[in-house]
């Protein structure tokens, strides 16, 4: 499973520092994840990843007084490692030379 998790502190003019502690957050986790310019991937089974999410969220909310977040989900549960194929597909139709483990942001 994939989600596409975007935490956005409101009321705020700086979030980098608690957004730098999401990641932390979900690089703890031990899941793979891939930081976007709008969010993070994660890949992992429902629990892990909505306990990562939860936790994030919270993390937060302890520092904003308004959080929004948005969780995009991909539940296919015939295929593991979406995260790094569907990168590697990309990559092979634009007959680049890169891998999924050498486009930068993929964490394992």
């Amino acid at each position: 499973m994939l989600i596409d998790l975007s935490i956005v502190p409101l009321g705020q003019a700086h979030a980098s520092d608690q957004l730098a502690e999401v990641i932390d957050l979900i690089d703890a986790s031990g899941l793979s994840y891939q930081l976007t310019p709008t969010g993070t991937c994660i890949e992992g089974n429902w629990e892990d990843v909505m306990q990562v999410a939860r936790r994030c969220h919270e993390r937060v909310k302890r520092g904003s007084p308004h959080v929004l977040t948005l969780i995009r989900i991909e539940d296919d549960f015939e295929e593991t490692d979406k995260l790094h194929r569907n990168v590697a597909s990309v990559c092979e139709k634009l007959a680049c030379h890169a891998t999924a483990d050498d486009v930068p942001g993929i964490h394992v």
